[in-house]
């Protein structure tokens, strides 16, 4: 790629898409002056001019086209930071057979680490971090590796350890803190005076800093400007990285992922779950995710129109001041549903048929309203559709839904934007906490992490529940993910809470399943399958519990348990 072409990867005037084979080329020669920046799995990365990024794009290219937003999965914004180190805690959790991630390379696309922290420096003070690539900070001389942003290596990283300004060498700052907790957690030394040791103390660390979402785009979808927002085609360019720098280091490779979103249709299809999917069926690479935050949120609406109904009758309160927020919908197959919008003074405000010709525009003042409609989408042959609110009209807000084919079941699903995303007072009356896993948790070959507390026993207030929409088992396993001691910036520590807190958990937890197959011979084709299944058959199981549970998915991690699993699978593999 030409300089100006790898410019419209971070460049504010071009939007991103996410285009099939079929539709790459028809995009190219629509376009001018548009450009592609990657190819991956069916699918490629396309830059357009963002004035063609109308009001009517869904309708243009297609909701799966247009880059999903992901938010941060952990709740710390009041979490307390621990001041009083000799405060009594329980023990940290060493596993006795002597395992520590050796080898192993556990990959982090978050928003970056705090490198000069001491959780991450090995006994001789150098840094047990590979890379860096940090997609903020622009770089004028192209590197062989990336194509935007700077990638600072190992031997940066430990010049800058030793210098007096390490930020005049390597720049990266990790300004909000998330992926040094990830890191911190998963991976990071032993803190005998803060009771703290992550997972797989022996580990490498590989991190790409993802740059903000472009403004067009949280614009787009409504969210509002001061959140903290980043978008899918830089992360299936962190993937991609990873995955490419794990290949040439010849190391395998752990990539856990804290940040979601849940505008995805919930059966795990969007490109970056496809894209994952793909990656997780190689040897030497595992793959995590969070299940997400949003259980008890109100931000899920599941309904049926049952024979004899004529409509179902939905409720949604809207919180004073609002900026925006997009709502999705989904019905199931092969129905078709259409529905009356009425705001909360009770007007009438128009009918979104099942297909729509184009995408539907109303205007009251300052508030903006587009609907789009959709049966078939590439992957999916549900109904869709997608409302996007700008400036709502805050009160009670009732959507009449109804249904044709009234021989068949008729359900649909309704989601909100991920809290992070939403003003509070936005939520659903008689909502449902179920199928509220976020992308990319739905994919079912992605190992996706649930929370509980350990001190009681209970599942985070918050945790996201199963299933996905087609019914198949999430999440897949919980773990710690409340008020766990983490490393944090400027070597302090705090208590976190969240799914992505299990998720870096469950990442250490795998690393030390590959320093066992493959570090130490014992099974060099160690795959992410294969660790789903040691995983998910070794954990702890209530036995008033059905399983796989929507809430606790195969049961509690145990490393204990593990052995035994491992054991079966050498017999077996002994028997082959």
């Amino acid at each position: 790629m030409t300089y100006s072409e790898r410019f419209k990867i971070i460049n504010e005037e071009y939007a991103d898409l996410i285009v099939n084979e079929t539709d790459r080329q028809d995009i190219l020669n629509s376009f001018p002056d548009s450009t592609i920046s990657l190819n991956f799995s069916d699918f490629s990365l396309v830059h357009i001019p963002v004035n063609n990024m109308t009001f009517d794009s869904i309708d243009k290219f297609g909701f799966n086209s247009i880059p999903s937003c992901f938010g941060l999965l952990t709740e710390y914004g009041h979490s307390r930071e621990i001041r009083e180190k000799r405060e009594k805690r329980p023990a940290p959790f060493r596993l006795n057979q002597g395992y520590s991630g050796k080898e192993v390379l556990i990959g982090f696309i978050d928003t970056g680490i705090d490198y000069q922290n001491h959780v991450f420096r090995k006994e001789d003070g150098t840094s047990r971090i590979i890379s860096i690539w940090d997609q903020t900070i622009e770089n004028s001389d192209h590197q062989e590796n990336i194509e935007y942003g700077t990638e600072f290596r190992n031997e940066q990283i430990n010049q800058a350890l030793k210098s007096a300004d390490p930020l005049s060498i390597v720049p990266s700052i990790d300004e909000i803190g998330h992926g040094t907790i990830m890191a911190g957690i998963a991976a990071g030394n032993e803190d005998t005076e803060y009771n703290f040791a992550g997972v797989a103390t022996n580990a490498s660390f590989a991190v790409v800093k993802l740059k903000p979402a472009k403004a067009y785009l949280k614009e787009f979808f409504a969210i509002p400007p001061d959140s903290i927002c980043f978008q899918e085609t830089d992360i299936i360019f962190g993937i991609y990285y990873l995955n490419k720098l794990a290949n040439h280091l010849n190391k395998p490779l752990i990539l856990c992922l804290g940040i979601g979103n849940s505008q995805s249709g919930y059966m795990g299809y969007r490109p970056i779950a496809v894209y994952l999917g793909g990656l997780s069926t190689s040897y030497k690479r595992g793959i995590v995710v969070a299940a997400g935050n949003q259980g008890n949120r109100g931000s899920h609406y599941y309904g049926e129109i049952n024979s004899g109904q004529t409509f179902h009758s939905v409720e949604l309160s809207v919180g004073e001041d609002t900026y925006g927020f997009t709502m999705l919908f989904w019905g199931t197959a092969p129905n078709w549903f259409w529905i009356d919008l009425y705001s909360p003074d009770g007007s009438y405000i128009f009918r979104i048929p099942y297909i729509s010709d184009n995408s539907l525009l109303y205007t009251q003042g300052d508030m903006t309203i587009i609907a789009d409609s959709r049966i078939k989408d590439i992957y999916s042959s549900e109904q869709y559709i997608a409302l996007r609110f700008r400036n709502p009209i805050p009160g009670k807000w009732k959507f009449f839904i109804y249904g044709g084919t009234s021989d068949l079941p008729m359900s649909f699903h309704i989601w909100l934007p991920i809290h992070n995303f939403l003003s509070d007072g936005t939520v659903f009356k008689n909502a449902n906490n179920y199928t509220t896993i976020v992308s990319p948790g739905n994919n079912s070959r992605l190992i996706c992490a649930s929370a509980y507390n350990p001190d009681d026993n209970l599942l985070y207030y918050h945790a996201s529940r199963g299933n996905a929409v087609n019914n198949y088992p999430k999440p897949d396993i919980t773990a710690p993910g409340v008020n766990s001691i983490s490393p944090f910036l400027n070597n302090t520590f705090l208590k976190v809470t969240g799914t992505s807190v299990s998720a870096a958990y469950v990442a250490g937890v795998m690393a030390l399943l590959m320093e066992w197959g493959v570090t130490d011979g014992n099974f060099p084709t160690m795959s992410n399958a294969l660790m789903m299944k040691i995983i998910t058959q070794s954990a702890s199981r209530d036995s008033e519990e059905d399983y796989p549970n929507p809430n606790w998915g195969y049961g509690v991690v145990n490393l204990n348990n593990m052995g035994k699993v491992i054991n079966s699978i050498i017999q077996v593999q002994e028997f082959l």
